[in-house]
């Protein structure tokens, strides 16, 4: 944030009238709790999530001489960050070269979610820099983290769209709004008609803060709604200005969001939220105290992240939810000896709007094989069992049954038959199939990338033995396989795929899974581990009944994200039949 006096100056009506409201609006009142304020649901954000990414920046700037100014490498890995978070979220990611800002080459970041009308657009920014004297974590890591984490949950819940809802993150700010003045500079008069609004948010997590809301537009009026609903009076700033200036001077109706800079805070002040009279906002506004966690208001911090969603989700998102439901086979694959049976549930599940009913339909059975359904239909929510009969005249082989549920839409599910041929059938090759199992003998029998199986130490080491399977661990952008093809042999009633998996993460998160293990076999997907799955070694099991008679490919498939290190170890595997 730059401050400065708030002066009114000459330009449109709707320029002027702006600039003068930013020293003239009166405070607004502090909320009753009980304030007739009907709120559209809108997601949440973890403020973990927030302070995973104000880790981050962190980390960022002390590898790169304390700070993440403009035309530095601090603020190049800022803005990289931004990219390849938003990018891996579905965002329509626009990376903008300031060339105006220092050093020629910085890097806006713009990040539009697919749809919406693009004539009404909502627009949220923040700037990605920091001075040069620290970290920036409040000013404006506070903004960038919680604008990125909002935008990741607003992705996450795949809204029905009818605005349509920007993000934007700024070089130059600490410079004179560089970065900002370049973007609007950019736009046609079109495309700044288009933007109904613009909301900057600049110092949101200071330590001695208010709730400083200073504007008029759609977004503002959304914010203060919000904080009126959780009992958080809010005020206008005298405190001036930063990104929205560039905005409003081009005619956008434009707010800043804050919890103050150097200003001091009044007694009337921490009669309203608490603190110290006297004493400034912020006070390490600009100084290399500003870092992380030290300079940090995580309550205020949480607070505006929820804001800034539920202002970006009621101006963008339809309000109309449409009666849907899912379908679900459980086990959604058996192995049966020609002659014999088995069982499946089928559920169901109301997944938005109201229960309704669901038609259940099964395709799919070969000559000598009937599958019925019991009951046919069901209120969604509920379930359905699914029986398959054979005769000894059903050929051995693999079997897709398709169950259908027809509603106000259609959705199915698959149950995966292996007939292992008729009673007679013995079952040979029965045993322990992996090879070096354990890897004890190294990466024999096994294929897989550089460096995953050896005589692993500290967070790699075996659950038993001396050698050991460690996928990543490498805290950045990095892909480990690990595979072996195995023939499974039919007639045998005992598939079990056993193996032993330790994960160990960096990850502070507790809701997103940002490095994951896919356990695969034959192409098809078994599970998936993530950092959210931590835990010493671990027993995991599964049933391959589905393969029999076949040769396959098992595989273990790790891929880590650009920061924050999760280890996948894996030890004694087992590929046992009987």
């Amino acid at each position: 944030m730059r401050l400065r006096t708030v002066t009114a100056r000459p330009a449109v009506a709707v320029v002027a009238a702006a600039a003068v409201m930013l020293g003239a609006l009166p405070a607004v009142a502090a909320p009753a709790a009980t304030a007739d304020v009907t709120l559209l649901a809108a997601p949440t954000v973890s403020v973990d999530n927030v302070n995973a990414h104000l880790s981050q920046l962190q980390t960022i700037a002390t590898a790169n001489s304390g700070n993440r100014a403009t035309g530095t490498a601090g603020h190049t890995a800022t803005t990289t960050y931004l990219q390849q978070k938003l990018t891996a979220a579905g965002f329509t990611v626009t990376v903008q070269t300031c060339t105006t800002c220092t050093g020629g080459a910085a890097k806006n970041i713009i990040a539009d979610w697919p749809g919406g009308d693009t004539s009404n657009v909502y627009m949220f920014g923040a700037h990605s820099d920091s001075v040069s004297a620290g970290p920036g974590i409040n000013d404006d890591g506070s903004g960038t983290a919680s604008l990125l984490e909002a935008a990741l949950q607003f992705a996450a819940n795949s809204p029905t769209m009818t605005n349509h809802v920007r993000f934007g993150w700024w070089a130059g700010e600490e410079q004179g709004l560089i970065g900002s003045k370049f973007y609007v500079n950019s736009l046609t008069t079109a495309q700044k008609s288009a933007i109904k609004a613009y909301g900057t948010f600049d110092m949101i997590a200071s330590t001695n803060g208010g709730y400083f809301v200073t504007g008029t537009d759609a977004i503002a009026v959304k914010l203060r709604e919000y904080f009126t609903s959780i009992g958080v009076a809010t005020e206008t700033s005298t405190e001036c200005c930063s990104d929205d200036d560039s905005f409003r001077d081009a005619g956008i109706p434009s707010s800043i969001n804050s919890t103050g800079a150097s200003y001091t805070k009044t007694s009337a002040q921490v009669t309203k939220w608490g603190g110290t009279a006297g004493a400034a906002y912020d006070s390490c506004y600009h100084k290399a105290c500003d870092t992380y966690p030290s300079n940090v208001n995580t309550t205020s911090l949480g607070r505006y992240a929820n804001a800034e969603l539920y202002a970006a989700w009621n101006l963008t998102t339809s309000t109309t939810t449409t009666n849907d439901f899912s379908v679900a086979l459980s086990p959604a694959t058996g192995s049966v000896t020609a002659g014999s049976s088995a069982t499946a549930t089928v559920s169901t599940a109301t997944t938005s709007g109201s229960a309704q009913t669901v038609a259940l339909t099964a395709t799919g059975a070969p000559t000598g094989v009937t599958v019925s359904l019991s009951p046919t239909s069901v209120t969604s929510g509920s379930s359905s069992t699914l029986t398959i009969a054979t005769t000894t005249a059903a050929a051995a082989g693999s079997y897709t049954i398709t169950v259908t549920g027809t509603g106000t839409t259609t959705h199915t599910a698959t149950y995966t038959l292996t007939v292992t041929g008729t009673g007679g059938t013995t079952c040979t090759g029965a045993g322990q199939l992996l090879a070096n199992a354990g890897f004890e003998s190294g990466a024999t029998s096994w294929t897989a990338s550089s460096g995953v199986i050896g005589a692993n130490t500290g967070t790699g080491a075996p659950r038993t033995g001396t050698y050991s399977a460690w996928l990543d661990g490498y805290g950045s952008t990095h892909t480990d396989t690990l595979t072996q093809s195995v023939t499974v042999p039919s007639g045998c009633t005992s598939y079990a795929l056993t193996f032993y998996l330790k994960i160990v993460t960096s990850e502070t998160t507790t809701s997103t899974a940002y490095d994951t293990l896919t356990v695969a076999v034959g192409g098809t997907t078994l599970q998936v581990y993530s950092n959210l799955n931590a835990a010493a070694y671990t027993l995991r099991t599964f049933d391959l009944s589905a393969y029999a008679g076949q040769t396959v490919t098992l595989s273990f498939t790790g891929v880590e994200d650009s920061s924050l290190k999760t280890s996948f170890v894996i030890d004694d595997t087992a590929l046992t039949v009987s």
